[in-house]
Parts: structure tokens; sequence; C-alpha cells
């Protein structure tokens, strides 16, 4: 009898093991993405330990709190963890799906849900930004000249070219933001509250921003703007949503992506990583607000961001749902600057070896870059630290989550470049 309990505890043990396998699977495909060692999907597990170690130890040295790593190779995840605090003052730990301020990260998603509008035939490329802001139509583009005590003096002229939405897409628009050069425009920026923009909806931000002057010709100039909350705008006079709505229904709804959104509540508050209030561009997504910020307002999780990336790795679809055709990921994630990209002056955010697609930066040059990659992936950075990357040439999806606001470009060129070591076929 002693000898039959035995047996039949072993046998309920690994019913039990089994059943937890067959959970996990099931909770991976309902993912839409599957799990793997590395080395099945040719990474070395050896050399992926190393950012552990790199990790551990700079929280350690109080450079960073705490971070999250999603890599994922042939449509399948290799390595996901998780290191330190998201709110070290609570003694929070920080945990897969803690919640992050993506900021520029969000320009990705609208670009998508242009791009499903322009599949619908809701909207073309080279339409005037003014048939669906009219407010746009009397833009002005300004003339910076100093007077004899070398104070700049603004003046304005009407634009030689018409702001298209592709314009808004390629960061070409003429557009600035209030914090980037020059000091005269950044002034009529401040002067207008265009660093304080909560209180307003996307309408009337765009109001607002049309009445300010362009600091060059759309079409001419690439200029890292406010180009995509005019976006923003566009997608909810085309589609006839609120920009919030569309993405929750045609974007996060069909990728099962749960925890992206503008605003937090309940007990989702409590996921949110810290960030310093201190920083220049602090948001708080607990708060009531009305601006949608379609150039950098959403909040995600590594997760979350993964099967973004990935059904943009799958050419528009994932786990069965497609929401872009494959052409269209192909052409939205080319370079469509040229010569007017692949810059290398400090005003040039994607940095040397890239140039632009619709809300990413693509990599146009193999050797120029200041980290490991392939020509043709791309990628995307939040202002607070956050980054992505696509790679098809290897079949690769990383996101890596931190809140840092003095070592974004460390971070991305560390953490990439340690990625792409581990890779071994």
């Amino acid at each position: 009898m002693k000898i039959g309990k035995e047996v039949q505890n072993k046998n309920w043990l690994v019913f039990s093991v089994l059943l937890i396998s067959v959970c996990i699977a099931s909770t991976a495909f309902a993912q839409g993405l599957g799990t793997a060692v590395p080395e099945a999907v040719g990474l070395s597990s050896e050399r992926l330990n190393i950012i552990d170690t790199v990790l551990k130890a700079d929280i350690e040295k109080g450079k960073i709190e705490g971070a999250v790593l999603l890599v994922a190779r042939k449509g399948k995840i290799a390595y996901f963890k998780s290191f330190g605090m998201r709110n070290k003052e609570k003694l929070l730990p920080m945990e897969k799906d803690s919640i992050f301020r993506v900021y520029s990260m969000t320009k990705p998603v609208v670009g998508v849900a242009a791009m499903i509008l322009l599949e619908e035939g809701k909207l073309l490329l080279s339409e005037p930004v003014a048939k669906y802001i009219p407010a746009f139509k009397d833009i002005k583009v300004a003339e910076i000249k100093k007077d004899e005590t070398g104070k700049e003096v603004v003046t304005t002229v009407k634009p030689r070219n018409v702001m298209t939405i592709q314009d808004l897409l390629r960061h070409t628009s003429g557009i600035s933001y209030w914090f980037w050069p020059p000091k005269a425009i950044q002034g009529m920026y401040l002067k207008a509250g265009m660093s304080k923009l909560a209180t307003l909806t996307n309408a009337e931000v765009c109001e607002k921003l049309a009445t300010l002057p362009l600091v060059a010709d759309p079409g001419t100039k690439y200029i890292y703007s406010r180009s995509y909350d005019v976006l923003g705008r566009v997608v909810e006079v085309a589609s006839g949503m609120p920009l919030d709505k569309f993405l929750e229904e045609r974007i996060f709804k069909p990728l099962e992506i749960e925890d992206s959104r503008f605003k937090l509540t309940g007990p989702d508050v409590d996921r949110l990583v810290y960030l310093t209030p201190k920083f220049f561009l602090y948001t708080d997504p607990t708060k009531d607000l009305k601006f949608f910020s379609g150039g950098g307002g959403l909040v995600s999780t590594a997760m979350d961001y993964a099967r973004f990336a990935q059904m943009l790795l799958n050419g528009g679809e994932l786990n069965g749902k497609r929401l872009l055709g494959p052409r269209t990921v192909a052409f939205m994630t080319s370079d469509h600057l040229g010569s007017m990209g692949n810059r290398n002056d400090g005003m040039y955010v994607p940095g040397r070896g890239y140039g632009s697609g619709f809300g990413f930066y693509v990599r146009v040059d193999a050797g120029n870059a200041y980290f490991l990659g392939n020509v043709g992936e791309y990628y995307k950075g939040g202002a607070a630290g956050t980054v992505f990357w696509v790679d098809p040439t290897e079949d690769l999806v990383g996101v890596f989550m931190v809140n840092t606001t003095t070592l974004q470009s460390y971070y991305r060129y560390l953490i990439k470049s340690m990625i792409y070591q581990a890779i071994m076929n």
C-alpha cells in the first residue's frame, strides 16, 4: 500500500510538471512569442550572462536603479530578466511586467496607426497636413537674423513647400521642440506654453503649434520635433476616433498588448517605475490629462513592446492577427531621408550610420555607427532611456527598459553591442 502511494505521488508529480509546462507553453503561444534556450536560436547563454554581470554591477554602483531586458530571436524569447528596483525608496523590486514611460517609443506606434489608415485609403502621404488640420494652412517659416547688439530677431515668410503627411512621419515638417535651438524659436515655443500641454486636447495643441513659425521649409531638413504630436491629431481626424481609442482598438487589442496606454489607473499605478520629477521632460501618467501625445505619451512594458516589435519583424502580423501588409512594413522601415540623413552633428538624433523611417532610425551604413548591427535594422529610444531594436537580418528583437536621465546613449550602445556579441550563428 505504501509503495502504491509512492508511485501515485510520483505520477502526480510528473503530471503536475507536465501540466505546468503545458500552461507555460500555452501562455507563451497566446502571447505570440514562444520561449527557447539561447543556444536553440543561435545565441550563447554564456555570453548573454555577461549582461547580467554588467547590469548588476552598475546597479550596485548606483548608475541605474533597475532594468528589464528581453531578447527574442526566430520568434522565441531567449532572454528575459529583470534587475534591481523599480522604486528604491519604497523597496519595490523591478519585475518583468514593470511599467515604464517610453516617451518617443510612442512614435513608432503612431507611425503604424498612420500606415493602417494609409492601407485603408483614409489618408495619403502626399496630402497636405492642412487638409486634416486647417490651422496649418497659414503656417510661416522663421528667418532669423541678428541685430546690431547681437540679439536674434525673427521675421517670417511663407513656406516654399507644402507640409505633407510624409514630412510629419520623417521629421522634415520644419516643426521643432521647445528645447531645440535656435534660442529665439525656443522662447516663442515656451511663451506659447509648448512645454506644458497636459491640460490641452490634441486639437488644441495643434492649434497653438500652427501659430508658431517653422524653423525650416518643409521637406528640406531633418529636425526632431513635435511632428508626431501633429500626426496623432491627423490620425484622430482621419479615423474619427480619439488617438488613445484608436491605438487601443486597432493596435493593442489585436496584438494582445495589455499594459500600454497614456494613463495609468488602479493597481497598475504601483507597477510604474520611478522617474525623478527633476527630469526636464518629466510626465505623470497617473494624473488626469487631455493631451495624448503621439510623440511621447505612452507607457509600456518590455513584453508589450516586444509583441509590437515582433509584429513588425513578422511583416505586420502576430499570432494570426494582421495589422499591416508586409510591403507596407518594409516601406515604413526603410530610410526616407537619403542625403538629409546619416549625419554626425549633435542635432541629428538618429546618429551616425542611420537614416529615418516612419518612427524609427534605420541603419544605412555597416561601419559608421557606434554599436554593432546590420544595414536594414531599425531602432527607437525614449527620452528616459528605454530602447528597442528589430533586425530582420538576424531575425532579432531586443527591448531594454531602464530609467536614466543622463546615460541614455551609453546604455543603448552597451546593451545592443552585448546582445550582438552573443549571436553565434
